[in-house]
């Protein structure tokens, strides 16, 4: 059993407020293929769930679309009343069937699934509530107004956005205080550096989604490889390390409904690189 723990990872507070350590937990795979559905082996997502707080892990990043419901529902059962864990969610997306997503940004969508989401996991207020998507056939601004609407009336404490640019970024700042983005990046893929950059001038905590990605760069023989097997470690690892150190901002939730994976993700905050290896893995993109 590790006995590493993501406090190791630092804080951040989320808001200013919020503070939480910066290895998180993503709730995505805790529910069934094509996040759909109910988990295949229901017992493992649970103790999976409930190892992730003896893991020093308080922030858990989850959507009102992944099963639909299935996650958030999951969550509820095995961790309610939270005490000491940040439950972020997130709305905006149908789910007609297995691996399909449709944004949905419209004023009373975006209002019913806060609702939904607060009855679902038995909380008064959502500490952090995100737009999943920005929905381009809805203006952006009649979206942030909405979610505004929502935070000043008590139901959302800290609004995050997530796959968005800086003008999508900015454009919300009139509405309300951007929390966090949550975008796609990692060690394969940086196209949302410049989102980054951005983050960490402002202070808005940035949740690289698919964090552990590291595909043709692991190959055996290449430079994560050697990287990896001199720190004894897994490329998933050495890029969830790579990720901790790149910015202080970064909160990353590697997710699965396994607790020996859980438990061997958490193992990346004992991952010191040196200078030359970080400085190796920032050129392999």
């Amino acid at each position: 059993m590790t006995t590493s723990n993501a406090a190791k990872s630092g804080t951040f507070k989320i808001g200013g407020d919020l503070v939480v350590h910066r290895l998180g937990f993503g709730a995505m795979r805790i529910v069934g293929k094509g996040v759909w559905g109910e988990p295949e082996d229901r017992e493992e997502a649970l103790r999976t769930l409930k190892r992730v707080p003896e893991l020093g892990i308080n922030l858990i990043d989850t959507a009102d679309s992944y099963g639909p419901e299935v996650s958030e529902r999951l969550i509820r059962e095995a961790l309610h009343p939270y005490k000491g864990l940040v439950i972020a969610t997130k709305g905006g997306l149908l789910r007609p069937g297995p691996d399909t997503w449709i944004p949905c940004g419209t004023p009373d969508y975006l209002r019913q699934q806060v609702f939904i989401s607060l009855r679902r996991l038995g909380v008064e207020r959502i500490d952090l509530w995100q737009l999943h998507r920005v929905d381009p056939k809805v203006p952006r601004d009649e979206q942030f107004s909405a979610i505004a609407k929502l935070q000043e009336e008590g139901h959302i404490r800290h609004v995050g956005l997530s796959e968005v640019g800086v003008d999508d970024i900015t454009a919300a700042q009139k509405h309300f205080k951007v929390a966090t983005v949550q975008n796609l990046y990692n060690l394969t893929n940086r196209a949302s550096e410049a989102v980054l950059d951005h983050c960490e001038k402002h202070g808005i905590g940035f949740i690289p989604w698919f964090p552990l990605a590291a595909g043709n760069l692991a190959r055996p023989g290449s430079k994560l490889d050697a990287i990896a097997h001199q720190h004894k470690a897994s490329p998933g690892q050495i890029a969830l390390a790579w990720l901790l150190r790149r910015s202080p901002v970064m909160l990353p939730i590697p997710g699965t409904g396994k607790v020996k994976h859980l438990e061997e993700n958490v193992a990346a905050v004992d991952i010191t690189l040196s200078d030359d290896d970080f400085q190796a893995l920032n050129k392999l993109a």
